[in-house]
């Protein structure tokens, strides 16, 4: 309740009311409706941007999405992790397993190229995060791409694998006869003296000396391809062809153990030593073809010589003596 003011009228000797003027009133009531507004006004502010006033389904619904944003963010550190162990994995692929087997890297601009033309991405706009639900989605369509070339890079690795495999089993990589059959390593691959004619003429194999009857190994695994005595010079000999260009010979034996479009194993038994055809004595003739053409056996010797062995080899192979065919 307002207090009532007088003052003093000495005309009349007595106290009179004073009567507030009607503007004041007026311009009081303006101040009070304009202060309740502003005052109403940032009291509604707060409560909008506090949990006073929400509804336990507006409280369920936040709680929701604040486990939304940290699922994401979860998801987000998860696909980091991945892209490193891809990086990893490429990484080994391009510079460890493809440079093993001579294939050609994978560029890094295929493997993580992204997606051209049309937008694949128009249904996740027009959303408060749809930026960042649109990078996050293209991030794993990278990633899923990523895995798919690389899954198919291992499987080409696998095939090369087998191919290499195939290939280091199929090189005539062993003495096609055991040292201990050995009589001695009596000539090797170069310019020989003729044992016939006496004349310096080119020997296109080494000569294993060893008595009639030692047993003569596949130094590679392949296809018979011969086993007769039709070629002039060479008697009973053996023709092994083991792909991949190379082909292996074996000549002046005294008889078989294989027969021709067999199948063989590096040191399955083939054949025996002889001295069939144009031969001094007892040896095995051995060549080593590669694309049809002769090259020097002794260098494919590193599958059952040691190292010592392979030194004395060495120096009767390059002694220019007398061959025995």
């Amino acid at each position: 309740m307002s207090k009532v003011k007088y003052y003093y009228d000495p005309d009349t000797l007595s106290y009179r009311k004073i009567e507030p003027k009607k503007s004041k009133k007026y311009r009081n009531l303006f101040f009070f409706i304009v202060g309740a507004a502003l005052f109403g006004l940032i009291g509604l502010i707060i409560l909008l941007n506090t949990n006073w006033l929400n509804t336990p389904k507006e409280l369920s619904l936040d709680r929701e999405v604040h486990n939304y944003e940290l699922q994401f963010e979860i998801l987000t550190r998860k696909m980091e992790q991945i892209e490193q162990v891809l990086a990893n994995i490429e990484d080994r692929d391009n510079n460890i397993y493809r440079l093993y087997f001579e294939a050609n890297p994978i560029p890094e601009e295929q493997r993580k190229a992204g997606f051209g033309g049309i937008n694949r991405y128009n249904s996740l706009e027009g959303f408060n995060n749809s930026e960042i639900i649109i990078n996050a989605t293209k991030r794993l369509d990278i990633i899923q791409k990523q895995m798919v070339i690389q899954s198919k890079s291992l499987d080409e690795i696998a095939k090369l694998a087998e191919e290499k495999e195939k290939l280091l089993a199929a090189i005539p990589a062993i003495q096609p006869v055991r040292n201990e059959d050995l009589t001695r390593m009596a000539s090797g691959y170069g310019w020989r003296s003729d044992p016939f004619t006496k004349a310096r003429k080119m020997h296109w194999g080494m000569d294993f000396t060893a008595p009639r009857g030692v047993p003569i190994y596949a130094t590679g695994d392949g296809t018979v391809k011969r086993a007769d005595n039709r070629s002039s010079g060479y008697g009973k000999h053996i023709r092994i062809d083991h792909g991949y260009g190379y082909m292996s010979l074996y000549a002046h034996l005294s008889k078989y153990n294989v027969s021709k479009g067999q199948k063989v194993k590096r040191g399955d038994l083939i054949g025996f030593v002889g001295n069939t055809g144009r031969s001094e004595a007892p040896h095995l003739h051995y060549e080593v073809f590669k694309d049809e053409e002769r090259i020097n056996p002794i260098n494919f010797y590193y599958g059952s010589l040691t190292a010592e062995e392979f030194e004395n080899m060495l120096k009767f192979a390059n002694q220019e003596n007398q061959s025995l065919d």
